[in-house]
């Protein structure tokens, strides 16, 4: 790693002490190093000739890689809720408190996180349709003899039935987070969407391997 100069070193400061405002989960001297972590991936995404501010889907996908999530439809719904300015592109603040809920966040954050990913067109409830596009593309891999479709349309229909307390033929915010608390193994209902402990340990001790 090059030495940042002075200029440099207080840009970062003044981004650190400004981000540290609402990145709750990490120190300062952690978003100091996510921070390097973000230049670093900027640089590899310029390098190819896309100079932006904030990582574009391509390189975010990259990243989502390495933890574990592949879901083409998982990994553009991760991107949404990280881009909360929805400009196409995710800023180092965009990133820095995103991760502190994907890797660190409470359960409840957890919940609100998964929700917004799976419910695709953001209008605050997981339909039965949105359910099986979901379904669909995790469980695609799958070999099966029987009618997928069919399978997965059944799935959605316990789904439902298990998750859907307000019987209105669709999965609140409230509904989700009731059956999360019920069980927490449902967070992932709808497919895998957060990294594993593993994923999550490699990630830091490259991340934070160094201090300032």
């Amino acid at each position: 790693m090059s030495e940042i100069s002075a200029v440099n070193r207080k840009a970062i400061q003044t981004q650190v002490e400004l981000i540290s405002k609402h990145a709750d989960h990490f120190n300062k001297t952690e978003i100091w190093c996510l921070i390097r972590e973000f230049n670093v991936l900027l640089e590899e995404q310029t390098s190819r000739g896309k100079a932006a501010t904030g990582l574009d889907r391509a390189k975010f996908r990259s990243i989502l890689h390495n933890f574990g999530v592949t879901s083409d439809v998982l990994m553009h719904g991760v991107f949404r809720t990280f881009d909360k300015d929805n400009d196409g592109f995710v800023s180092v603040k965009e990133w820095i408190e995103g991760l502190s809920v994907f890797l660190r966040g409470t359960l409840d954050e957890q919940i609100k996180y998964c929700f917004q990913v799976y419910d695709l067109n953001g209008d605050g409830y997981i339909s039965a349709e949105e359910m099986l596009y979901l379904l669909k593309d995790c469980l695609k891999e799958q070999p099966t003899e029987e009618d997928p479709d069919e399978g997965i349309r059944d799935l959605v229909e316990i789904t439902l039935t298990n998750m859907d307390h307000d019987h209105d033929g669709r999965i609140s915010f409230a509904d989700f987070k009731k059956s999360v608390m019920g069980e927490n193994l449902l967070l992932n209902a709808f497919g895998v969407c957060l990294p594993d402990t593993m994923n999550i340990k490699v990630f830091e001790q490259h991340v934070f391997r160094e201090q300032q």
